[in-house]
């Protein structure tokens, strides 16, 4: 049985670019073939459309780049903080293109980045368990340094993806890392560099991840953050 926490700090920077990556070339393919149309075709129309094609889908790319800054990057220096609301910002952003759309409950605070960072990454993890659209409520509460994160994902034939809960504990079992897994892997990792505990439940079509502090994880939601 392999732990997360043996992936190599390169491999784990690959796993995670090839993610982003993912996320990024469909817009930018999208927007090379928009140009390439206003280069060939004089039909009007046409020449239209692929305006069109061009202002959306780089609409798209820009949100998934800002979304990838905070899900992944530095954003800022070793225990730096992040506005809560620049994450909502960026997450509904990046929502605004996926199938399900995006419920926001929180005090705008700042919050230490890892536990931002865990937010969001949950979030994309969230949008897997609805694959046919559906909405994902979060709700943060809570103290800023100690919050509850609970993403409550409803939507037809909602499912938990396939070993999220194995991956966000850090167990593996035989698996090899690939981009396709590094996604709940990097949550798991994140949430046991900030402390927490994430947990995941499904009744009927409703899937709920929830991240809370390991000292009070099975303790129920306290007040909203502020």
């Amino acid at each position: 049985m392999a732990d997360t926490s043996d992936i190599v700090a390169l491999d784990l920077a690959a796993l995670i670019a090839s993610r982003v990556c993912h996320d990024i070339i469909s817009p930018v393919g999208a927007i090379t073939n928009g140009l390439e149309v206003l280069e060939e075709d004089t039909n009007e129309d046409m020449r239209t459309f692929a305006m069109d094609l061009i202002h959306k889908s780089a609409r798209q790319a820009s949100a998934k780049l800002q979304f990838a800054r905070l899900a992944f990057g530095a954003a800022g220096s070793a225990g730096a903080s992040i506005d809560l609301g620049d994450a909502e910002t960026v997450a509904k952003g990046f929502m605004a293109g996926e199938k399900a759309t995006l419920s926001w409950t929180a005090t705008r605070v700042l919050m230490p980045k890892n536990l931002v960072k865990l937010l969001l990454n949950l979030i994309l993890i969230a949008g897997h368990a609805i694959p046919r659209g559906g909405v994902i409520k979060v709700v943060v509460t809570g103290a800023a340094e100690a919050p509850t994160f609970t993403l409550t994902c409803e939507g037809t034939n909602a499912r938990i993806p396939a070993n999220v809960e194995g991956f966000l504990t850090g167990d593996m079992g035989d698996h090899v890392p690939d981009a396709h897994m590094i996604q709940p892997i990097y949550a798991g990792l994140l949430a046991r560099a900030a402390g927490m505990e994430v947990s995941v439940t499904k009744d009927g079509d409703t899937v709920v991840f929830r991240a809370s502090p390991r000292s009070v994880a099975d303790a129920a939601p306290s007040d909203v953050a502020g």
